[in-house]
């Protein structure tokens, strides 16, 4: 037991750089794993890519686009809002109607202060 308190600078030094070694040869054949595993992904990827225009080839052609609705709606009236604020809100309620913003029609966007709930 004496012997391990009064080690040697070289061989802490030799005990250190194995330790080191150690955990780096883990460390590199982790990462070697993870690129051969990340290969074999892509890979499989790409064969399910290849096979899968196969199928819709053979289907009919796709019913064209919608025309796009025309552009401006008329005037916004904005009450204690700035135009960004606005915007983002408009945008929201577009996705969550699921509808094209140019499709609807806001007439007005008011801040609500919270006195006023």
């Amino acid at each position: 037991m004496s012997d391990l308190i009064n080690i040697s600078f070289g061989d802490a030094a030799l005990t250190a750089l194995l330790g080191y070694l150690v955990v780096f040869f883990g460390l590199v054949l982790l990462m070697v794993v993870v690129i051969i595993m990340g290969k074999i992904m892509v890979s499989r990827a790409n064969k399910a890519k290849a096979a899968a225009p196969a199928a819709p080839a053979e289907s009919a052609a796709p019913a064209p686009e919608a025309p796009a609705a025309p552009g401006s709606a008329g005037e916004l009236k904005l009450y204690d809002t700035d135009p960004k604020d606005a915007a983002m809100i408009m945008a929201i309620v577009a996705d969550a109607l699921g509808k094209p913003i140019n499709q609807l029609r806001f007439i007005s966007i008011k801040e609500v202060k919270e006195d006023e709930v």
